[in-house]
């Protein structure tokens, strides 16, 4: 086992691995932190040069002519010298790459020194895993000198390699990796829990979780007393109008505020009809991501452009993120939006037409995914809902995927342009939905999107082929990204995990100003200019929404 743990390195496998070291800095759709650079540089180093190492031992294993020891040495020392060039030129070129997307998304340039932050990183990951490919190279011979003992020494092999890749997806799968998620179950719910200092219950009874209401302070968790005490109220909207106003009602149920889905969806309702939101202009359900957070840039807007008179409900579905609390529990956000989009439905559409709300939907990221999950269109069709803005919704949404696909030929993937506009339209960072012959249904449906957001454009096609994204590229995407195979897939994954770190306005970081252009679309508000809406997005911008 000693050997095989200090056994020379493998030409092939320095050469590919160093070709995969090089392919993961080229640029992708968000620029990374170095850090993270670094980790997946070394990562995808370790696991091409796994690849040159399984290749050669193939080889052998078939039976084919090997090199002798000094052709391999020879063989060594030239893999050793062009994958110090490989990995060089691509240190040397990563601050261009990645200045290169930053450029295009309007971010300031990186430090000189990310190259050598990269390698730092870089470097410990590749070794730490070549290392344990090495022990599990050891650890399945040794098995199979085992099994040899009493079956063929070809099958022994084969045997020993799945007896030990097994176990070691076992301590993986069972043991690190539920570890892992125990530890972030454990570190969200206390994040979820927070109470800081000064941040108290309302006083005023319209608020979830004042004295009055029927859920709790407590049990509305961090992202649930965040949403009730959003911005703006009464008085901001006041200033910024010049005229009277109301004070936004933000009904907000926590997953600590009842045992089941449904009897928190019955929450919410007996909550919505205790503080009168029925009686307001507009109703909106708002889906939250899967912390359980609605971004107050979303909702603002529309609050600002009712003057007040909008009444907002959120149920919590969990404290996990989005990406996490689809790994976990890939349902029960559905299935929670599913029963408030019942409850409060089913009552709206109870009340006389003339005296009811307006209703609609939003939904950011796993918020829009879950909100077009919600409602079916055949159960509304006889009496429709007003509209619905989804922003930023992931690439598995289904309403999306479809309409998405049914676009016009010569529509970019990122900007669809559909022949019935009655119903369905797309809007990117500047506003596309003021087209003249634009006739609008007894619904509005808005996607909201940015070109350069990852959630909503990965493709596991980009496995083989370009993405869709590629064939016409948007302002806010660099020109120098370029296609390759697997690469581009893995390098998708890595921009989903770090779409959040942009500046506002492109990746999957969404402006106020943006969500005011879809809102004006889907809400049809009255009473405002060019003027005014300068106002409001001035204001937006001042508060950083």
């Amino acid at each position: 086992m000693v050997s095989i743990l200090l056994a020379p390195l493998s030409s092939l496998g320095l050469i590919l691995g160093a070709a995969g070291f090089l392919a993961a800095l080229t640029p992708s759709m968000i620029p990374r932190p170095g850090v993270l650079q670094g980790v997946e540089a070394g990562l995808a180093f370790a696991l091409l040069y796994g690849v040159g190492v399984g290749a050669s031992g193939l080889w052998s294993w078939l039976g084919m002519p090997v090199p002798g020891r000094r052709t391999s040495r020879a063989f060594l020392w030239i893999a050793i010298l062009l994958c110090l060039a490989l990995v060089g030129y691509g240190l040397v070129r990563e601050t261009d790459w990645q200045n290169a997307i930053r450029r295009a998304m309007g971010m300031p340039a990186v430090s000189a020194g990310l190259p050598v932050l990269i390698a730092i990183v870089g470097a410990p990951v590749a070794l730490f895993l070549i290392g344990l490919g090495r022990l599990f190279k050891a650890s399945a011979l040794l098995v199979s000198a085992r099994l040899a003992k009493f079956i063929p020494r070809r099958i022994a092999l084969l045997a020993g390699f799945g007896i030990v890749a097994a176990l070691f997806w076992a301590v993986g799968d069972g043991l690190l990796m539920r570890t892992a998620l125990h530890q972030l179950d454990s570190s969200y719910r206390s994040v979820d829990a927070l109470m800081p200092a000064g941040f108290s219950a309302p006083e005023d009874p319209s608020k979830s979780g004042s004295s009055k209401s029927l859920v709790s302070w407590a049990s509305l968790g961090a992202q649930g007393r965040a949403r009730v005490a959003a911005v703006p109220s009464r008085s901001d909207i006041e200033s910024l109008t010049g005229g009277s106003a109301m004070d936004p009602l933000r009904v907000y149920i926590g997953l600590n505020s009842a045992e089941t889905v449904d009897e928190r969806a019955e929450l919410a309702l007996a909550e919505l009809k205790r503080v009168g939101a029925f009686d307001r202009a507009a109703l909106v359900i708002a889906t939250p991501t899967g912390t359980g957070w609605v971004d107050p840039a979303g909702m603002a807007p529309l609050e600002i452009l009712y003057r007040g008179d909008v009444a907002s409900v959120s149920v919590q579905y969990s404290y996990l993120p989005s990406w996490l609390s689809l790994l976990v529990e890939p349902d029960y956000g559905a299935d929670t939006a599913r029963a408030v989009f019942r409850v409060v439905y089913d009552y709206w559409r109870t009340l006389p037409k003339e005296r009811r709300p307006r209703l609609y939907l939003f939904g950011l990221s796993l918020g829009a995914r879950n909100s077009d999950l919600s409602a079916d269109f055949l159960d509304v069709v006889a009496d429709p809902y007003q509209g619905a803005l989804w922003v930023g919704p992931p690439w598995d949404s289904e309403t999306w995927r479809k309409v998405t696909a049914m676009r016009a030929a010569g529509s970019p993937v990122w900007l669809p342009r559909l022949r019935d506009k009655s119903l369905f339209h797309f809007t990117t960072q500047r506003n596309e939905l003021n087209e003249a012959g634009t006739r609008w249904g007894p619904m509005r449906m808005v996607f909201l999107q940015y070109p350069s957001d990852p959630i909503v454009f990965f493709e596991s096609a980009s496995l083989w082929r370009p993405p869709s994204w590629m064939r016409q590229r948007a302002p806010d995407v660099a020109p120098e990204i370029r296609w390759i195979p697997v690469v581009t897939f893995v390098q998708q994954i890595y921009d989903m995990m770090t779409a959040t770190t942009t500046r506002r306005g492109v990746g999957h970081v969404y402006a106020a100003a943006h969500y005011l252009d879809g809102w004006i679309a889907v809400a049809e508000p009255k009473g405002w200019n060019e003027e005014s809406l300068a106002r409001v997005r001035e204001w937006l911008n001042a508060h950083d929404l």
